[in-house]
């Protein structure tokens, strides 16, 4: 790492498992990434770990004609709803419906696309890290937080290269431990803090869950 930028993703993901060292070779660790830019950071994590890696992959509800605000999210056989916005809006169940249907259907193409059609590996009662190739907002990935706290992790960790303070100060309380290399202010965008930081391709998230290391689900 250069001037407080990392290379790529692959040296951001080794940097992130060298802060992550304590939590090495235990027997139900369990790395998750964010697909798709999470998966090279995780892949470098989880075999420097000896955890076996899959994919979290989590869809916000967005409230209809704003979908950038949330109303929940939606995961592999979870669903949380935020019953206070949908209230506060007036949502229908119909509206409702519609968001969830939409999403679940683009849920469960990409599902096929990472997996071809291997079931997610078990959370419940294990050690989780969750990671990603930064947070800006952490939207996303509290969505994905609420979502893993459904299927009962032991404990879970939030793990990422880079994020501003205050998203990581929002965070925290949600998780057992959040660990981020680097945290910078001003912040502006994830991508600045990378020399090379080009759009992950599915090939390359199929080709780096495939040579992870794995375990039984």
């Amino acid at each position: 790492m250069q001037q407080g930028r990392f290379n790529d993703r692959k040296e951001a993901g080794r940097m992130l498992a060298e802060a992550l060292k304590r939590h090495a070779f235990r027997e139900d660790l369990l790395v998750l990434a964010l697909p798709r830019g999470g998966v090279p950071v995780a892949f470098e994590v989880a075999c420097a770990l000896g955890a076996p890696l899959d994919v979290l992959v989590v869809r916000k509800l967005g409230v209809p004609g704003h979908e950038e605000y949330a109303m929940g999210a939606i995961a592999s056989g979870v669903q949380v709803l935020s019953e206070e916005v949908v209230q506060s809006l007036g949502l229908t169940e119909r509206a409702v419906a519609a968001v969830v249907e939409k999403e679940q259907a683009e849920l469960a193409r990409r599902e096929q696309l990472y997996r071809a059609g291997k079931p997610p590996l078990a959370v419940g009662g294990r050690e989780v890290i969750l990671v990603d190739d930064g947070l800006a907002t952490g939207s996303t990935m509290e969505a994905a937080i609420r979502a893993l706290r459904v299927l009962g992790p032991k404990r879970l960790v939030v793990a990422v290269p880079v994020a501003p303070p205050d998203t990581c100060a929002r965070l925290r309380p949600l998780v057992d431990e959040l660990v981020s290399v680097l945290m910078p202010e001003p912040f502006h965008a994830v991508g600045l803090w990378y020399r090379d930081f080009p759009q992950t391709a599915d090939d390359e998230v199929r080709e780096l869950l495939a040579r992870a290391p794995q375990t039984p689900t």
